[in-house]
């Protein structure tokens, strides 16, 4: 009996030896007239999971399967194969007798990852397993790179990205993530159009980079002879249509970072965001929670996730904490009765060094809390309620203007969303855009720049609003326990090979 399964990796040797072998086959089979690669179409019936799902209706049926040959098992006269398509596999069973002399001869001749189209009937083996008989068989794509069996270490971890094609052929667990993915955000969508929002698109091309503290991406329009900027955020365009009365809307869409890679960050991910006219920031803490809910309910079919050995429970009933009842809890420090001297005091006798020109009461406040707290933020927490500093598109709070209405998400320690009640008074945003001007001059290079078109929508009128931020690649790798953001983005950003 001999048995062809994807073998162990090859020597560079073998290797070579293995990819002239398959070149030579696709050359008799040209020779012959039966390149594979004028095939031009296959009409299939089933897909394989289908066929197992529904085994009780299909057997003594015909079908017709196209998939991927993972595996070849050849046994005199006849032989077994596994087929792949998008959903699962399915064993064929090949006899000579039923396909006859010289397309078993053919079969015989097929290399592991060679892509099939079948027809034959669905039955069972005596050992129990759910098969097709195959009938007739047509070569429909010739495989000519070996498959590995599976991708270990560093150096293979790093090919897995590069070619991702590969790693969807080989790795269940790899598919299965990236139909979650895509199940994730048509729930997204699912979720927002059942409340009543409206799905836009806004420019991904900019002249002015706005709506996050980030380092955008810069290009150059030729015929307008100007730089412009990748979007950092949908944030401004977005708001311009509450003033236009759209007062329900969001966009998910590809967001363009210039700035550094690592397991929880890529330069162009996806987010959604949307806005809502006549709510605040808790009326978006209450839709980001339910938005959640239902998400893990439609895709997992549960609110417990365990995510790198840690249960989160997403269900409802999210710890609400403000950022300075967070300070005092995890660094035993209480901003709310302190000024700004005696803030920088107890700063600095807990070692900790403010940038130049970032020493004010709330700046010191956000230290704090970056340095003591987000690590333990495990379970889904909203922490509200940060300082105006931070905040250059937020709402104050009527009841301490230190302040804004202002939240973020933080779950395992990392942050998935940020929502303010949007700011809609264009005197105070044009001052806050002043400061992050002067920002700007002295070396910031991620702070919001003067955006006199966004001013003159808000003296215009903006209702009341609340706005919400989400990052779906980080949503994404906590429902399905992924490590890396390189995990849930089918084509990750990667440095070129030399």
């Amino acid at each position: 009996m001999a048995n062809e399964q994807m073998a162990a990796e090859p020597t560079q040797a073998e290797l070579n030896e293995l990819l002239r072998i398959r070149r030579e086959k696709l050359a008799q089979l040209q020779e012959t007239g039966k390149d594979p690669f004028t095939q031009v179409r296959f009409d299939r019936t089933h897909f394989t999971t289908f066929i197992k799902e529904h085994f009780d209706q299909l057997e003594g049926q015909t079908v017709r399967l196209a998939g991927r040959m993972m595996s070849k098992r050849i046994m005199g006269k006849a032989s077994f194969a596994d087929l792949s398509d998008r959903f699962g596999r399915l064993q064929l069973y090949c006899k000579r007798d039923v396909l006859g002399e010289d397309a078993y001869k053919a079969f015989k001749k097929l290399d592991i990852g060679d892509l099939l189209g079948v027809e034959g009937t669905v039955f069972r083996t005596q050992k129990g397993e759910i098969s097709v008989m195959v009938s007739e068989m047509t070569l429909l794509s010739k495989n000519l790179i070996p498959l590995p069996e599976k991708w270990h270490g560093l150096k293979d971890t790093d090919m897995r990205y590069r070619q991702r094609y590969v790693d969807l052929i080989v790795s269940p667990d790899v598919r299965d993530t990236f139909e979650k993915r895509s199940k994730i955000v048509r729930e997204i969508r699912n979720f927002m159009d059942s409340r009543g929002f409206m799905e836009v698109e806004t420019p991904c091309l900019n002249t002015i980079p706005g709506g996050a503290a980030a380092r955008p991406f810069i290009t150059h329009h030729n015929a307008l002879d100007i730089d412009m900027y990748m979007r950092i955020a949908t944030e401004l365009h977005l708001k311009r249509l509450i003033v236009g009365g759209l007062e329900q809307v969001y966009e998910i869409g590809r967001i363009f970072r210039n700035e550094g890679m690592d397991t929880r960050h890529n330069p162009e991910f996806t987010t959604i965001e949307l806005y809502q006219a006549y709510t605040d920031y808790h009326g978006m803490m209450d839709i980001t929670e339910d938005m959640v809910v239902h998400v893990c309910e439609k895709v997992l079919g549960t609110t417990k996730v365990t995510y790198q050995g840690t249960e989160l429970d997403f269900s409802k009933g999210w710890r609400r904490l403000t950022m300075a009842d967070a300070v005092k809890e995890y660094a035993g420090l209480d901003f709310m009765n302190m000024n700004g001297e005696e803030a920088l005091a107890a700063v600095q006798a807990k070692g900790l060094t403010p940038e130049k020109g970032k020493d004010s009461w709330g700046d010191l406040l956000a230290l704090c809390y970056d340095a003591y707290v987000e690590e333990n933020l495990i379970q889904p927490t909203f922490i509200t309620d940060y300082p105006v500093e931070i905040s250059p598109l937020a709402k104050r709070k009527p009841s301490d203007p230190r302040l804004t209405e202002r939240f973020e998400c933080f779950v395992y320690g990392r942050e998935l969303c940020n929502a303010f009640s949007e700011l809609n008074d264009p005197i105070d945003q044009r001052g806050r855009f002043e400061r992050q001007a002067q920002l700007r001059a002295a070396g910031d290079d991620e702070a919001n720049m003067m955006d006199e078109d966004f001013l003159t929508a808000l003296e215009y009128g903006m209702p009341p609003t609340g706005g919400m931020g989400m990052g779906i690649d980080r949503l994404v790798m906590f429902l399905t326990d992924s490590a890396s953001i390189r995990d849930v983005l089918l084509f990750p950003t990667m440095k070129p090979l030399d």
